[in-house]
């Protein structure tokens, strides 16, 4: 049987459902990462219930823990300094809790567990996979990349130009969001891949031109359980159109387009914001003064404001794969997106949600206007959005990421490097 080691610093959720992949086919390594709890711990019943929800999140219920290796010092101390905010220690990418450290000392971490006992394969994300990849090339070690956001440089080129044409929400573009300096170590973890898995379509196309496209392949992610008894409100006529905002407070998002585009059609909507603010902005000030804004809810709080909502409008510059999107679309929610969402993969334009182009508060405002006067038409969106939110399920993506690997992992097969 191949066996898969699978690193990941933080554990988010599509990496745990490429652990699950793997160890539901017995096709599990070992699980790389910085924190892990044991939610069955007795410690768990012991602590207050907000510290050991906050853990829980760091939980992998249904992996054995002796299959998860864990170096949780750096991590731990970063989300102290980020809840004591303590920005020096974390804000820049050479202070000495920052993200972008924690991955560099994952990488090295993980190379030294191939170099002392190889596997089959390796499995590794962006940013975090280049000693990794150089190590496992040192021992025959097949090596398998996911990318889960739009290459480094065209970030960096896009929010540079999009600075420039919306400079009163400039700093709202995080500094973490854009690392010139690590370009150059995406290109190198690119070249030692023998497979590239990317979330979208959209992903694939900002990947530079020299690598062969048979490397390359998008696994889109996967929708929650869609949900059962919902309230039957879409078709309601004798009311404003509910929309809802989820997501950073970053211009990164089309945070600006949109403002313009609720305040054309202000008079029909009732527009809610779910999201962290980044940065300091007089007009995102003045929009949330006059719009309802929560700043951090639980995800489960998400879920369920997304039951209340008609609408979810993300008219992002910049994504790998919007979870955001099927999220909302499992909840029978209309989805006013664009292409840099990497909602192409999931959404027929116009039947179970709108495309629009990025940049464009005409384009959102049109939409919006179209929905909030043809509630039929709402309805017949939504209806459709949670008949496509039960096909793209994280089931079929364990399917498809495994059956991808097991493929890599075939002896005749060759491939070629950049």
């Amino acid at each position: 049987m191949s066996m898969v080691l699978l690193s990941h610093v933080t554990g988010n959720a599509n990496s745990r459902q490429a652990l699950l992949a793997f160890y539901e086919r017995n096709m599990l390594d070992a699980f790389y990462t910085t924190l892990a709890w044991n939610s069955q711990s007795a410690w768990n019943r012991l602590l207050p219930a907000s510290v050991s929800k906050e853990l829980n999140r760091r939980a992998y219920p249904g992996i054995p823990m002796r299959l998860i290796h864990t170096s949780p010092f750096r991590e731990a101390c970063r989300l102290l300094s980020v809840k004591c905010q303590l920005k020096a220690l974390y804000e820049k990418h050479n202070s000495h809790f920052s993200i972008s450290r924690i991955y560099a000392h994952v990488d090295e971490w993980v190379a030294k567990a191939i170099s002392a006992r190889p596997p089959t394969a390796v499995y590794a994300y962006a940013s975090a996979a280049l000693e990794t990849f150089r190590a496992a090339r040192k021992y025959g070690v097949k090596t398998i990349y996911e990318l889960p956001t739009a290459y480094a440089q065209y970030r960096s080129d896009l929010f540079a130009e999009e600075a420039a044409l919306q400079p009163d929400f400039a700093d709202t573009i995080h500094e973490s969001l854009v690392d010139p300096g690590w370009t150059h170590r995406i290109d190198e973890e690119l070249a030692l891949a023998d497979q590239v898995i990317v979330p979208s379509g959209f992903v694939r196309l900002t990947l530079p031109a020299g690598i062969p496209g048979e490397r390359v392949q998008v696994i889109p992610y996967g929708a929650p359980a869609v949900a059962s008894g919902r309230p039957s409100r879409r078709s309601e006529g004798n009311r404003k159109l509910r929309v809802l905002y989820v997501g950073a407070l970053t211009q990164g998002k089309g945070l600006s387009y949109l403002l313009e585009a609720i305040h054309k059609v202000e008079p029909t909507v009732e527009f809610t914001i779910i999201g962290s603010r980044l940065g300091t902005c007089r007009p995102l000030d003045a929009a949330l003064q006059r719009y309802q804004w929560t700043p951090n809810v639980p995800h489960g709080d998400v879920l369920d404001a997304m039951e209340s909502n008609d609408v979810l409008v993300l008219p992002t510059l910049l994504e790998g794969f919007a979870l955001v999107v099927l999220e909302a679309m499992s909840r029978g929610m209309a989805v006013i997106t664009t292409p840099n969402s990497g909602a192409l993969d999931v959404i027929t334009n116009g039947q179970d949600g709108f495309i629009v182009p990025i940049r464009s508060s005409d384009a959102l405002a049109e939409k919006l206007s179209l929905l909030a006067n043809d509630r039929e038409l709402l309805k017949s969106v939504s209806e459709s959005a949670l008949r496509r939110a039960q096909e793209c399920t994280w089931q079929s993506y364990r399917e498809l990421l495994a059956s991808t690997v097991n493929q890599v992992l075939q002896p005749a097969k060759e491939f070629s490097h950049a």
